[in-house]
């Protein structure tokens, strides 16, 4: 039976998140967005859905479900897959000079 990693949405991305119109497809979502909770053995994330129903913390819209690297996320029409989305570091200037503009040649 898999093992299902929890992650919560911020509470404050909450409103925002339920305010937003419905995009069918995947998602994708920013880990910086949530915070991680416990694990819950379920066969699918329905199962795992309806084991956190009534208790104290239910999987709200929003939450994230992973196993094995698979993301999915609820939503008001149920589990949809997601993926996360890191920014890329980019340099802030690739073109400048590594010793820097104080650098004072010997020659001069």
């Amino acid at each position: 039976m898999p093992s299902y990693q929890i992650h919560r949405l911020r509470s404050h991305l909450r409103l925002h998140f339920r305010s937003a119109p419905h995009v069918c497809g995947g998602a994708n979502v920013k880990p910086r967005d949530y915070e991680l909770g416990p694990t819950i053995a379920a066969p699918t994330p329905y199962a795992a859905f309806f084991t956190l129903k009534d208790t104290a913390t239910p999987l709200e819209v929003g939450d994230l479900l992973e196993v094995d690297g698979s993301l999915r996320i609820f939503k008001y029409v149920g589990f949809e897959e997601a993926q996360w989305v890191v920014p890329e570091f980019k340099p802030e200037n690739v073109n400048a000079d590594p010793a820097g503009p104080e650098a004072v040649s010997r020659f001069e």
